[in-house]
């Protein structure tokens, strides 16, 4: 169980590298917009998955939902309703509403689901040849 929390972190550390090296040096209309955002669900179900490393069947749903729930609250403004001035809370939690967002965040969740189910499937079956 710890050697799966460790490979978690491992990779959700690699993720925010990613993602940090993609805003300080990336300023494109691909790449930062895009890949970005399909990089940033990764990260936060690889965060997830360093707490819960095993029993979460549908997380990377669970996590689709959650961003899309937040892009949801952009489109409401709720960083205005809020009273955010502050541009790293704004950054974080995004300004504007866009549905290629949603896109990008279906396409990292069926991305890392994929991964998922095809490594649990893999290691059941080495169980099943060990048994």
């Amino acid at each position: 169980m710890t050697k799966k929390r460790i490979v978690n972190l491992i990779i959700f550390l690699g993720l925010v590298g990613i993602e940090v090296l993609i805003a300080l040096f990336v300023h494109d209309n691909f790449i930062r917009p895009f890949v970005g955002d399909v990089i940033v669900v990764a990260a936060v179900y690889y965060f997830v998955r360093i707490f819960f490393p095993v029993g979460v069947k549908w997380l990377a749903l669970y996590v689709f939902i959650f961003a899309t729930g937040l892009e949801f609250l952009q489109l409401w403004g709720v960083t205005r309703v809020l009273s955010f001035d502050n541009r790293f809370l704004q950054t974080l939690l995004g300004a504007t509403f866009s549905v290629w967002d949603i896109v990008c965040y279906a396409v990292g969740c069926a991305v890392v689901g994929l991964v998922a189910w095809l490594t649990g499937r893999k290691h059941r079956r080495d169980k099943e040849i060990l048994s």
